[in-house]
């Protein structure tokens, strides 16, 4: 650590951008400074996605969420998702 960052009082949120879109952190943290966070309680941003698909590809996917039962939209997030990781 460079020098200790003091935070003064901010009186609302447009003070507090202000401040921190000025700011140089490098002047005050190395990178050996930094530590590795997660947000686990933080909900994904979901995005609406458009496709065309086989009408008879819908009717088996369709056919064996109901086998599984989930829901369809759900096997294909499952589908990307373990295709994404093997491929």
């Amino acid at each position: 650590m460079k020098k200790p960052l003091k935070l003064p009082k901010f009186k609302n949120e447009d003070e507090e951008r202000e401040f921190w879109a000025k700011i140089d952190l490098s002047e005050y943290y190395e990178p050996s400074d930094l530590e590795s966070v997660s947000f686990p309680n933080l909900k994904p941003t979901f995005e609406r996605v458009s496709m065309r698909v086989p009408a008879h590809l819908l009717n088996r996917l369709k056919s064996k969420a109901n086998e599984l039962d989930v829901p369809y939209q759900s096997l294909i997030k499952q589908a990307i998702d373990h295709w994404l990781k093997t491929a």
